[in-house]
């Protein structure tokens, strides 16, 4: 830990400063209230007064902010933490995590989480004074729907069919305590791709009831208006999308309101070309080398088809103010060109040339969005009680919406962020540097009864990307009574180099990881129908550049060993930086295959 010592510092003395006066800055209180100029008090980490004038208490620091906007910290309600919006740059959440903090955007709700990332995630980002809230969703879909097209295994994303199957998935969900559900409901591709399914009213209406039973805001992807009715009578929360299909209709106005279901449109996603207006200094700050290195906003002409509905989505956005909707701010932050904190800001701007006033704008990603979410009590306005999260901007985006950018300090529970050093970590080439996890000998012998590695974490399955990926399963089966090893078997899809993968996680959800400096190499039992691919995952390779290694299986066991320096694709790698095992077959497109492993481990 001794390389996040700057912040631990920055904690320490921030801890010591009990009390802090804001004084004479133009108050954006997230109420929407007019703004007018004020002093905030802030002891013990939450705002204790504030007011035209408060005296100066005994000790407190005083900051003249004479000039300068005071606004409760910014809230982005969509965004893929894990996901880099630069094509081809390594994905790194936790200096996406430093970006929104540098940013002002103090709460985050990552809807691209899995439940086994819950728990290390909240542990490693207690200890970090800069980080800002976190909410990690589970996600939900319908079989064939949009968000199990990745690739990343079943896992990831729950595939529900039918009422009962929807309640019993969330039960299986909450011992990992989600902060939030998500919900893909809607399979229109933007008249791009073939659709996807979609989730029928009553497996939804059960997933919305199960969800509000354990107290969890439920947030859908939905894109049209038809299945925006849909998401409104089934009760959810927010509809984290633009409805991009047509205008909405009085309909759906009114399905809203009666049901008390927000929207968020997440314009900054849809914007054509998407990023082109970011300003170097954000993207000189917010992006590591190798992704500023590797972005290329797109010159290609926009199509007609996505002019127009980009045309309807600011059309929509008016009339969803006009006709009375909460509208929160959310950004779907991580596709592509969407940067992280970045977008929540540009999201303020296309919010305001969409027919919202800029305080109105200010008030939906502050107070309006704490709501949304349930913890308005805690934090989203400067009211006494609440959380010092605060941002201090240089000019008045209450009137120029455009100079939020100009974000000077930033608080988040009473202590400051030290965005230089934010910004210097940031700028570091590869990855933040995250305490590794010393590995044991024995990784699995598959003996576990309750399913999990000997490194405490569960095998995943993966594939081919796609609406058409192959299909693979995997179980714990025995080689002889009382002696239990990993059976594979897969059918691949209909495409061209098709093929399907079990995952290792070396630590719980892959977050840390894992030191493999002691160790020469792998060895395990294998036997199966053929060659396949040992991939060693870390957190400093490119996409599809992982370290890996040939394998060859027959019917019979065989102990095999894969000594580390042998593994091709190496270059810059490091022994102290793996996250995970992949072993992945790769066939002819509709072949049937499989294979069977046994007591991995590390040999010296």
């Amino acid at each position: 830990m001794r390389l996040l010592s700057g912040f631990l510092l920055t904690a320490v003395l921030a801890a010591a400063q009990d009390r802090l006066l804001i004084h004479g800055a133009w108050l954006v209180d997230g109420t929407g209230a007019p703004v007018t100029p004020g002093d905030v008090l802030v002891e013990n980490h939450r705002i204790s007064q504030v007011g035209p004038s408060i005296t100066v208490p005994p000790g407190a620091a005083v900051i003249d902010a004479s000039g300068k906007t005071l606004l409760p910290g910014l809230f982005d309600l969509h965004t893929h933490v894990g996901a880099s919006p630069v094509n081809g740059a390594i994905p790194d959440w936790y200096k996406n995590l430093m970006a929104y903090s540098w940013s002002g955007v103090t709460t985050v709700v990552d809807l691209g989480a899995y439940p086994e990332q819950y728990e290390p995630v909240r542990r490693l980002l207690a200890a970090q004074p800069w980080s800002p809230h976190l909410l990690q969703a589970a996600r939900f879909s319908s079989p064939g729907g949009h968000g199990l097209e990745g690739g990343r295994g079943d896992f990831h994303t729950q595939s529900v069919l039918t009422p009962r199957e929807a309640r019993a998935a969330l039960r299986r969900i909450l011992p990992y305590k989600p902060d939030v559900i998500k919900v893909f409901t809607d399979g229109w591709r933007y008249g791009t791709d073939v659709d996807m399914t979609s989730m029928d009213e009553a497996t939804l209406i059960a997933l919305v009831d199960e969800a509000h039973k354990n107290r969890l805001k439920v947030l859908t992807h939905t894109v049209t208006i038809d299945k925006g009715k849909i998401a409104a009578r089934a009760g959810v929360d927010i509809v984290a999308h633009g409805m991009g299909d047509n205008v909405i209709d009085e309909e759906w106005l009114g399905l809203l309101r009666k049901h008390g279901t927000a929207y968020v449109p997440t314009l900054a996603v849809y914007e054509p070309r998407a990023g082109r207006e970011a300003s170097s200094l954000f993207l000189d700050t917010i992006l590591d080398p190798l992704a500023r290195e590797l972005w290329r906003p797109s010159d290609a002409p926009v199509p007609p088809a996505r002019k127009k509905r980009w045309e309807m989505l600011g059309e929509n956005v008016r009339r969803a103010r006009d006709g009375g909707i909460a509208i929160g701010a959310g950004t779907d932050a991580g596709m592509g060109g969407t940067f992280h904190g970045w977008a929540l800001l540009h999201e303020l701007e296309l919010l305001a040339s969409s027919g919202m006033t800029p305080l109105e704008a200010l008030t939906s990603a502050t107070g309006l969005s704490a709501r949304l979410l349930g913890v308005d009590q805690e934090r989203g306005s400067l009211r006494p009680g609440r959380a010092a999260d605060l941002v201090l901007v240089d000019g008045k985006p209450f009137e120029d919406i455009h100079s939020i950018f100009r974000v000077a300090r930033v608080w988040i529970g009473g202590v400051e962020v030290d965005r230089d050093a934010l910004t210097r970590r940031i700028a570091t080439p590869g990855p933040a540097r995250l305490p590794a996890v010393p590995l044991p000998a024995l990784l699995d012998d598959f003996e576990r009864p309750d399913g999990r590695s000997r490194v405490d974490t569960l095998w995943l399955n993966a594939t081919d990307p796609g609406h058409d990926h192959s299909r693979m399963t995997f179980e714990r089966t025995e080689r002889q009574p009382g002696d239990h090893v990993l059976t594979v078997l897969a059918e691949m899809s209909e495409k061209d180099a098709p093929h399907a993968s079990v995952v290792l996680p070396l630590t719980r959800g892959a977050v840390l990881p894992a030191d493999a400096r002691s160790w020469r190499g792998l060895e395990f039992d294998l036997r199966g129908g053929g060659e396949m691919t040992l991939l060693v995952q870390t957190r400093g390779a490119r996409p599809n550049q992982s370290p890996r290694a040939k394998l060859s299986s027959g019917p019979t066991w065989k102990r095999t060993r894969v000594a580390f320096d042998s593994l091709e694709n190496t270059a810059g790698w490091s022994r102290d930086d793996l996250v995970a095992l992949e072993f992945r077959l790769g066939r002819p497109a509709g072949q049937k295959c499989w294979f069977e492993i046994d007591n991995l481990a590390l040999f010296q």
